[in-house]
């Protein structure tokens, strides 16, 4: 049995994640990233997994023999379930939005992983299918519930560094080829680093400093083609079909400025992953494509950084914590990690290759409001709860 949620401080018996009834879901397409999912289903009462499925029978089955209750089907038996709340769509992007609109016309909620769709134009169809079926979508990342994010924010909303004026934004790593055994989407169409990546750093830097309202960009590559560097496949040539180095500027609508640096050429890099500047002080937030990490604060007249103590965010989560605080959202609110912030990041990231190749400003058409914060909550032991929680 998982573990119910509970506040750290102080105990609290109305948790965002302590629901009476648990969320089925199913998940399509049983790749690498599935582990951590199943992990933490396994901790959380919130969600019950029922099925699972992929293009590759033998790969669902695996996963069924290794979770308890949890059975293998095909795509199409999997979306005609009844059983099925909520489709987790781990497909690769290029899929992204059609298993999430077969799910749709199926009556089924979607939680996908990022981006919501290779493209703004698949991605919308997906968000107005949603709102016509008056079913829900969220989308990862939800790293951006964490402790890390979210005592940043917190931290922002604080006043600690007075009004937040720019970011910096960096992703450096000398290509993923080099340790995953089929790197050949990062190349394609719907990958890249700013795609790949950027998720992570837009979504944070959106729940941290608010909707961005116009992009500048600028994009290269430095090869056409990659070399698999392990796995079966090691040796295999790989093309590069997209830019692999993307700079932007992100102007957000409170007048802050970001800047994004997403590469799949460099090296290695020393730059804080996401470090913001305000009128009094300066904050490294810790990477955005983890959960946790220190928050250190730099303030005006200070002689050292100080590292913040985590005051926010779910503590010790992981993937598929954004579905379970989805499943606990008020029935017409938007979840934290929800549609509309996959769709505006996807927007934003869309919009800076667009103005790489066009070399203007390009104004962006969406927004999205920063999430609710979210208060600091943990797992807490069965034993640990008192009755009265319980019952």
């Amino acid at each position: 049995m998982g573990l119910p949620i509970t506040p750290a401080k102080p105990m609290n018996t109305s948790s965002p994640l302590n629901t009476s009834s648990p969320l089925n879901v199913g998940v399509i397409g049983c790749g690498a990233i599935i582990a951590q999912y199943l992990s933490n289903f396994r901790r959380l009462d919130s969600i019950n997994l029922v099925a699972v499925a992929d293009l590759d029978p033998a790969r669902a089955q695996a996963v069924a023999d290794s979770y308890d209750g949890v059975r293998a089907l095909s795509v199409d038996e999997l979306l005609a379930a009844d059983d099925v709340e909520l489709v987790l769509n781990l497909t690769i992007p290029a899929a992204h939005a059609d298993i999430a609109l077969r799910a749709i016309a199926a009556g089924k909620s979607v939680y996908g992983e990022k981006p919501l769709a290779a493209t703004t134009t698949e991605a919308q169809q997906v968000l107005q299918a949603a709102a016509a079926a008056g079913v829900t979508v969220g989308c990862a990342p939800d790293t951006v519930l964490g402790t890390g994010i979210q005592t940043a924010r917190k931290a922002i909303d604080d006043g600690l560094i007075g009004a937040p004026i720019s970011a910096t934004a960096t992703m450096a790593t000398p290509g993923h080829e080099r340790w995953h055994p089929n790197p050949d989407f990062y190349y394609q169409p719907g990958g890249g680093p700013l795609l790949d990546m950027g998720p992570y750093y837009v979504s944070a830097l959106v729940t941290l400093l608010g909707p961005v309202v116009s992009v500048v960009g600028a994009a290269s590559h430095t090869r056409n083609q990659r070399t698999i560097g392990s796995g079966p496949r090691q040796g295999q040539v790989v093309p590069v079909d997209i830019d692999s180095h993307v700079t932007g500027v992100l102007v957000h609508a409170s007048g802050a400025l970001s800047t994004l640096f997403m590469s799949f050429d460099a090296v290695q890099t020393k730059s804080p992953n996401i470090e913001i500047h305000g009128e009094t002080g300066s904050l490294i937030v810790p990477d955005p494509n983890h959960f946790d990490g220190d928050v250190q604060l730099f303030a005006l007249g200070a002689e050292d950084w100080e590292t913040l103590p985590v005051s926010a965010g779910y503590v010790d989560s992981g993937r598929g914590f954004g579905i379970a605080d989805l499943a606990a959202t008020p029935a017409g609110q938007e979840p934290r990690a929800g549609g509309q912030l996959a769709f505006h990041a996807l927007d934003v990231m869309e919009s800076v290759l667009e103005s790489a190749k066009s070399g203007q400003a390009v104004a962006i058409k969406s927004t999205a409001s920063r999430p609710p914060v979210v208060e600091l909550t943990e797992l807490v032991e069965l034993a640990e709860i008192p009755t009265s929680v319980l019952t």
